[in-house]
């Protein structure tokens, strides 16, 4: 059976539940699905005729709630409705410094002194747009029919519908945290123009739909024309890509120039001049700002002369005097920090450096925010972890690792957010829509899916910070 639309998968659904008589004016499933509706339970009657009414808000409602209230990076960023744009602006330049001919546009003036020369600051737009987020599932109808039987699962379509539903959970919060993935890659076991092998570990970073371009290890040069990602093998770490400027062969970068899903949190943090083997300078920008300069917009400033960010993919330990760059960078650049995210590892190797000097002080309720709204300390919307200057830390399994100029998988990245200029926008929250049409699938199944529309959003760049390069 050919690959499917999402559109054309939504009209079989609303042609299967009575699209005609039940559509969309009055609102019986496109209203239950993308309307405003969407936590209220369906009932037999607003569906007619029909025996065996889908809950369709009811599904949707409870991913959408085991989201939010998973120990993980998700749940700590703001949810925000999407709102009535499609992107923003940055001042990337307010004017001549000092070291300009015609002096400061800000500067002091004497009493008959000429003014300061008028300019005009320099703006960068950001485009930012919805992803959508989609798990599926399906059962046969003879097999939904045994499973009932003794022996058997019990309801077959059921086991499937809970487990599809952590899978996209666990989707979202890992497109949230994908690395950036400068990756190194490694020989790829048949090489040609479309084909791409990164570590297996460092695989999970890339998705279908992603844009890819090329770091040629011969003479550094940048080729991002086409490497569209057609398909990924987590196994074997070899990918599928549409045809790139060349061949990629043992030694060259390989770096993700969009995202076919959610902007990471590891794309906000990206910095220019970030060294890759030691030797060629990350290009690569989430907003594609292309006049960025290196440590404008990033909070880890010019990554070829700062070591805090990156290590040239040798590994380091995780070092107070690290962490603190941070503090100050982000502070100088009229920030505060607000939320401390690492793995597993780095926290427990975090835990017992701060134990060993005695300043591991205690323990806070973090507050979450949605929209303007926050929860105070204590409710049930927050939870409490760890401080390190009074800043929490949130151990996330699905943080990114960074990797080593041996293809080898070093240790987790950290983390330090200003998590008041970090948002999640929301279109739609998950939806769920079960399909029974047989005819339109040529085959007897019944099939479901978890819809999710949104975007990650940084409204400051500079006030987001990485320290990479560490060992495990």
């Amino acid at each position: 059976m050919a690959e499917m639309s999402l559109g054309e998968y939504m009209a079989q659904a609303q042609r299967s539940m009575g699209g005609g008589q039940y559509g969309r004016s009055s609102g019986a499933l496109s209203g239950y699905n993308f309307g405003p509706d969407f936590f209220k339970k369906a009932t037999t009657a607003q569906y007619g005729s029909l025996s065996n009414p889908i809950f369709v808000a009811t599904y949707g409602k409870k991913v959408w709630d085991a989201l939010n209230n998973k120990t993980v990076t998700f749940n700590a960023i703001k949810k925000v409705d999407w709102g009535p744009t499609v992107g923003w602006r940055l001042r990337t330049d307010r004017g001549p410094g000092y070291d300009a001919e015609s002096g400061p546009r800000s500067r002091p003036v004497t009493e008959t002194g000429a003014l300061p020369t008028i300019d005009v600051s320099n703006y960068v737009g950001v485009y930012a747009y919805p992803k959508t987020m989609v798990s599926t599932f399906g059962v046969s109808l003879k097999s939904q029919a045994v499973s009932a039987l003794e022996g058997g699962i019990g309801n077959q379509f059921a086991v499937e519908q809970e487990a599809t539903s952590r899978d996209h959970v666990k989707e979202i919060n890992g497109e949230l945290m994908a690395g950036s993935a400068f990756q190194c890659i490694t020989t790829p076991s048949t090489p040609a123009v479309t084909a791409v092998s990164v570590p297996p570990g460092a695989s999970t970073y890339f998705r279908i739909g992603d844009t890819v371009g090329v770091c040629d290890a011969s003479d550094g040069s940048f080729n991002e024309s086409g490497g569209l990602i057609e398909r990924v093998n987590t196994t074997t770490g070899q990918m599928t890509a549409s045809t790139m400027a060349i061949t990629p062969a043992d030694g060259d970068v390989v770096y993700i120039l969009s995202r076919g899903g959610l902007t990471s949190l590891d794309d906000v943090c990206m910095v220019d001049g970030a060294l890759i083997r030691g030797t060629y300078t990350a290009k690569v920008d989430a907003y594609n700002l292309t006049t960025r300069t290196a440590g404008t917009y990033s909070a880890g400033a010019n990554a070829v002369t700062n070591g805090a960010m990156y290590n040239s993919g040798v590994g380091r330990d995780i070092t107070l005097p690290l962490v603190d760059s941070g503090f100050q960078t982000i502070r100088q650049a009229g920030g505060e920090p607000k939320l401390i995210i690492t793995g597993l590892d780095q926290y427990d190797n975090f835990n017992q450096l701060l134990q060993a000097q005695q300043r591991f002080v205690d323990v806070t309720d973090y507050i979450v925010g949605v929209g303007d709204d926050r929860t105070y300390p204590g409710t049930r919307a927050g939870f409490q972890l760890a401080t390190y200057r009074g800043v929490p830390i949130l151990p996330d399994p699905d943080t990114a690792k960074s990797y080593s100029a041996g293809d080898t998988a070093l240790g987790s990245n950290f983390y330090m957010l200003d998590t008041d200029y970090l948002e999640l926008a929301v279109m739609y929250p998950t939806q769920y829509v079960e399909n029974r049409d047989y005819f339109a699938a040529n085959s007897l199944v019944i099939r479901g899916m978890f819809i999710t529309m949104m975007e990650f959003r940084c409204l400051r760049p500079d006030l987001q910070y990485k320290i990479a390069d560490l060992n495990a």
